[in-house]
């Protein structure tokens, strides 16, 4: 009688056990491997996730496996210019397969982003213009990489006692010289390129600079805003040989309160608008103007760094609400891609 009872209690205690794995795997139902990209350079880190069924974040109770050797955490790297297959496990579960590659960094494409600087004041009626066009074409380019990097340059005076008087106002004449277009407003196009106005009714133009053909080179930054100081790295990646290019850095500040003179339908139709929000506007070009030379290596699978310490523009408001833009410009000096970053913000190069 004891021994059919032990009997008994052991073939429990196994149905127990099975019943217990089978629930689990019934709970979780499946699991499923994604990697943050599927291809890259070699050296640099791949990171792998893990998902059941539930949504739920498995990764740290999961074993990875490339080209089926489990391997330590969820991040594996190469040296070398070859293609894996990994897989995951779990709870006797196996997930679907991914394959990854690691090439020399030509395979490298980049999110391509259209600059936008307007030209405009405060002044200026026809000028709300262009900043609707700016509105119009983030609305529709911003989700989700956003591809328009806008820049509002207020010209043409700072002399309180100018009828064109413009608090905003930022010489950028040596600029401008370079351009055909007189007057205000005017929006140019990854610098060199007019948009054709009325620019609300050309939002194409606009977003077709964010299409075609890759730029070829991503950017990244790294700012601080601290006691008055600005920390800021510019890192430029490229997946092609490039010569010839210029680095141009501005320091925009937003959310800035004052009235702007308005001969348009846009904005409710009403001049004087008062408390008008003006944003990305630019305070101070941390470069020359017409760019930097990059003097360093711009070849495929390189990266180039460029740091800058500055103290925070006097002519700032408020510096919680400053942005950073940097771009590269090729010799013709159109600009080949660009980005936005802002205080306290540490970016990765966005590779598509």
């Amino acid at each position: 009688m004891k021994r059919f009872f032990l009997f008994f209690t052991f073939i429990a205690l196994i149905v127990a056990g099975c019943t217990s794995d089978y629930t689990v795997l019934e709970s979780i139902g499946s699991i499923s491997l994604t990697a943050d990209k599927s291809s890259t350079q070699a050296g640099e880190l791949i990171t792998f996730t893990v998902i059941n069924s539930n949504g739920e974040n498995i990764t740290e109770s999961s074993t990875i496996y490339v080209d089926n050797q489990p391997i330590e955490g969820n991040t594996f790297t190469s040296e070398t210019y070859t293609t894996h297959e990994v897989k995951a496990s779990y709870a006797g579960l196996e997930s679907n397969s991914v394959t990854i590659n690691f090439h020399d960094g030509s395979e490298t494409n980049f999110v391509k982003r259209v600059l936008i600087e307007d030209y405009t004041g405060t002044w200026c009626g026809y000028c709300p213009r262009v900043a609707h066009a700016i509105e119009l074409v983030k609305a529709q380019t911003d989700e989700p990489n956003h591809t328009a990097v806008a820049v509002s340059i207020h010209r043409p005076s700072s002399n309180p006692n100018s009828l064109n008087y413009d608090p905003y106002n930022y010489d950028t004449s040596q600029l401008e010289a370079l351009l055909s277009t007189a007057g205000y407003p005017k929006g140019y196009l990854n610098r060199m390129t007019l948009w054709q106005s009325p620019e609300p009714n050309n939002l194409n133009q606009a977003i077709a600079l964010t299409q075609g053909e890759n730029p070829k080179l991503g950017l990244a930054m790294t700012s601080s805003v601290n006691n008055g100081n600005i920390a800021l790295d510019v890192n430029v990646k490229f997946s092609k040989d490039f010569e010839g290019l210029k680095l141009v850095v501005y320091i925009l500040e937003n959310g800035l309160i004052y009235e702007q003179h308005n001969y348009t339908d846009y904005y409710g139709g009403v001049d004087v608008i008062e408390d008008f929000e003006h944003n990305h506007v630019l305070r101070q070009c941390i470069t020359p103007l017409l760019g930097e030379a990059i003097n360093g290596v711009t070849t495929t699978g390189e990266t180039y760094t460029k740091t800058f310490n500055v103290a925070v523009p006097a002519n700032v408001e408020n510096a919680a609400n400053l942005e950073f833009v940097a771009f590269i410009v090729d010799g013709n000096g159109n600009a080949i891609n660009v980005r936005s970053a802002k205080p306290d913000e540490t970016q990765e190069f966005e590779e598509i």
